[in-house]
């Protein structure tokens, strides 16, 4: 009963948080999620039960605005090429000893927070992205695959394609939705998406979605790039952590 009471406390503070960043920051909730839940269970599950709750976060996101055409239009070669890359990548996820996928979640979080804290701004020109597009899909693809994680090298690269704000957002949106339905789809066809951790991941979008409005309320009393950067230092934290377990 005791072990019951914490799992669903742990469940409903990891996701409440993690809709929190993402309701300031406007992502980040797998990021959290996965890398909170990965140190009490193996990644494969915790990929697992962030899904529902991932997927209706970003659809939110997605439809904020009315780009979403000119967007399918512009990224689909990504978008198909992720698909393609969290699929086959996922099997890594699920028959990799968990503390080795762990070591590569921690691995991802660390690189992707990194970047975020010290790496300048980029600027990619419209003419490279026929081919650039593809590329980054694949790589995106792979480590979504291997570690639950969408968000290197796909979340820089949208961003230096000279969106507009809002533009940026819905494009990140529309980016984790495919995402999170390509991860779903390379779970069940290795078996690692079960019915009850669809129950759990279901009761988890309350949570989330209560997060993303306090998150909201924050992001008007303090300075998201603030707030941003003790994120990124948490997740680098996060990410020594769950990296060193296989030498500890």
């Amino acid at each position: 009963m005791n072990d019951s009471i914490f799992f669903y406390a742990l469940l409903t503070a990891t996701f409440l948080f993690a809709g929190m960043v993402k309701g300031v920051t406007g992502m980040g909730l797998p990021t959290v999620a996965m890398g909170l839940l990965g140190m009490v269970m193996p990644p494969s599950i915790a990929a697992s039960i962030l899904l529902v709750p991932s997927f209706v976060t970003n659809v939110w996101q997605l439809f904020s605005g009315g780009a979403i055409g000119g967007l399918v239009r512009r990224l689909w070669p990504m978008l198909v090429v992720i698909v393609l890359g969290t699929v086959g990548g996922s099997t890594l996820l699920v028959r990799i000893d968990p503390t080795w996928s762990g070591f590569a979640l921690g691995s991802a979080l660390i690189v992707y927070a990194l970047y975020a804290l010290f790496a300048p701004a980029l600027s990619i020109p419209r003419s490279l992205e026929k081919w650039l597009s593809p590329v980054v899909g694949l790589i995106t693809g792979v480590v979504t695959g291997a570690t639950g994680v969408f968000v290197m090298p796909a979340v820089p690269y949208l961003g230096a394609l000279g969106l507009e704000k809002d533009e940026l957002v819905q494009a990140l949106g529309l980016s984790f939705t495919v995402s999170t339905i390509a991860l779903a789809l390379g779970l069940l066809a290795n078996g690692a998406f079960r019915l009850n951790q669809l129950g759990l991941s279901s009761l988890s979008v309350l949570p989330a979605l209560l997060g993303m409005w306090l998150g909201s309320l924050i992001r008007a009393h303090i300075s998201p790039k603030r707030f941003r950067q003790c994120f990124l230092i948490f997740l680098v934290v996060l990410g020594v952590e769950l990296a060193s377990r296989p030498f500890l």
